[in-house]
């Protein structure tokens, strides 16, 4: 019987690498539109624009006709300053003549320009304390402020030491550095050295540069969003044009190819499922973000090579708009997709569609029947489930509560490895940087960067993340990722213990690694499959099973 068993698991685990390159997961929020290369706002007929649309356009590529008033608000305030070369302020009407005059003509299509602010952050000390002598009035406020400073007191502006490791980050075009300076100012509130140093950004980023000034147009992007807006206007602020839904799907197709992040995740859960369900004649998959089913075509082919015929496989799958909206059509387009490859390898097959959102899930929703073994499947899917710092109805782990009172054989796992969910703004903004700063020099490897699509790939499939994590908070927030370890104290919470990987899986997903860049790295550390990109853990995948005795 143990012979047999592992006979199964052998043959079945070979199926599990072949990946069909025809289909594709959806797993992408909606898209950023294409920028021009002359933007409207250099046109010299518009010299005169208001400075709320200055300040849009000179940063964004968001499409939006509805947050102007937000900008309105920012570039009215009379702390809002700008230098002129020569280091003395501007009036607003100077400020629009120097943009025009100074700023790139192509924002995010050039290369690296020059900084336009003075290099001598003495010199700048002193600018700057005429600026606060000419809005405060009396000098010795600015003097008694500077001697607070120095007897420690807490002040939001950086220390007078920090302007020279500030201009020094910009002299040596240290991009990193200075989206990091900027982001603490947006932090601290400090209007004036946020607005200095996006000024300063605009001449640094690129989509069409290295992977930093790539991502950094975007992270540019959301902290212009989140500084000219709040509540529910950064959401209205982040609305775009979408492409067609055929567009999307190619999109989405390409950065499937491109970065073995999916194949990983969906091999590792198939391989997970697979080994659970080697000796079950019945077997009900519960997919909670289907997407386009492409998970599910090696798991069909494996179980089909099973020694002693294939089981019955009921699927069923939970929607979400984006995926709807790529495919073209609802789930019955993914049921037929299925349930023909099935029909080719001769399985049996059902599928039931269950066109609801994760957060509106109820058990009624899942078509269970009795005599089934059930596996769960949360791949890229549980970091969208707003918890209990969002909403008292906390879904995220209310999932896993009903998952467990159904009792199945397995759940799977699939999540990036960050930590963006509960973490205050300035820590959240240092690791998106970090971690989409690997996700973009993993992309740069494999795509071309003349490649004729990256942009819009780039774009339509992870620009919207970023500026969602950096720009949106509260329930408008969707991005919520979390470690490892704080999965397996809610599934713990839940009442499941973990469920080992077969070291089958870690073999297989070596092997279609040795198709990308030896820069990718696969770990294992206390039965969880890790996938990163040099040294950083990108994507975590585990199982998990019922603690015995809890039902």
């Amino acid at each position: 019987m143990q012979a047999s068993k592992q006979h199964r698991s052998s043959g079945m685990s070979k199926r599990l690498h072949y990946q069909p390159k025809q289909e594709v997961e959806a797993y992408c929020l909606p898209p950023f539109r294409i920028l021009d290369h002359q933007p409207p706002y250099y046109e010299s007929s518009q010299s005169t624009h208001s400075t709320a649309q200055s300040f849009h356009e000179r940063y964004c590529t968001l499409e939006s006709s509805s947050a102007n008033g937000s900008y309105n608000a920012l570039y009215n305030s009379s702390s809002t300053v700008s230098f002129s070369p020569s280091g003395s302020p501007m009036s607003q009407h100077e400020q629009d003549s120097h943009y025009q005059h100074h700023c790139p003509d192509h924002m995010y299509g050039s290369p690296i320009s020059g900084s336009c602010i003075t290099d001598d952050a003495t010199n700048f000390k002193y600018k700057l304390k005429e600026l606060e002598t000419a809005m405060l009035g009396d000098s010795s406020i600015f003097d008694n402020c500077c001697s607070s400073l120095q007897n420690g007191a807490r002040n939001t502006r950086p220390e007078v030491d920090s302007w020279g490791q500030i201009m020094d980050s910009i002299s040596k075009k240290d991009l990193n550095q200075v989206l990091i300076f900027c982001a603490k100012a947006v932090a601290d509130n400090d209007l004036l050295m946020a607005q200095w140093m996006m000024d300063e950004l605009c001449q640094m980023v690129s989509v069409s540069g290295e992977p930093i000034q790539r991502l950094g147009a975007y992270m540019l992007e959301g902290l212009v969003a989140r500084r000219a807006s709040s509540g529910s206007s950064i959401c209205k602020a982040l609305r775009c044009k979408e492409p067609a839904s055929s567009e999307l799907l190619s999109y989405m197709h390409i950065l499937y190819e491109v970065c073995p992040y999916f194949k990983f995740g969906y091999m590792s859960a198939n391989g997970a499922i697979a080994e659970a369900m080697k000796d079950e004649n019945r077997v009900h998959i519960i997919d909670f973000q289907i997407g386009q089913g492409s998970q599910w075509l090696t798991l069909i082919q494996a179980f089909a090579a099973r020694p002693g015929g294939p089981p019955h496989i009921r699927i069923t799958g939970i929607d979400d708009s984006t995926s709807a909206y790529a495919r073209g059509g609802g789930l019955n387009i993914v049921g037929k997709r299925l349930s023909k490859l099935a029909e080719t390898f001769k399985v049996p097959f059902e599928f039931h569609a269950a066109a609801i959102s994760g957060c509106d899930v109820q058990l009624e929703n899942l078509g269970v029947r009795p005599g089934e073994a059930m596996a769960m499947n949360f791949a890229f899917m549980l970091h969208h489930m707003p918890d209990e710092s969002v909403s008292t109805q906390n879904h995220r782990d209310r999932l896993l509560r009903l998952v467990k009172s159904l009792s199945p054989k397995v759940v799977t796992l699939v999540e990036q490895e960050s930590n963006t969910n509960t973490a205050a703004f300035f820590p959240r903004f240092v690791e998106t940087l970090n971690y989409y700063t690997a996700m973009f020099e993993s992309i740069d490897v494999t795509l071309l960067r003349d490649h004729k699509d990256r942009i819009n790939v780039e774009q339509h499939c992870l620009a919207k993340e970023v500026v969602n994590i950096i720009a949106c908070e509260g329930i408008e927030r969707v991005e919520r990722h979390e470690l490892l370890g704080k999965w397996r104290s809610r599934f713990a919470m839940a009442g499941f213990t973990p469920y080992p990987l077969s070291s089958l899986v870690n073999a297989t997903i070596k092997t279609l690694l040795k198709n990308y860049s030896d820069k990718y790295r696969l770990q294992e550390r206390d039965g969880a499959l890790y996938l990163g990109w040099k040294n950083r853990d990108l994507v975590a995948s585990c199982a998990w099973k019922c603690k015995p005795g809890t039902n």
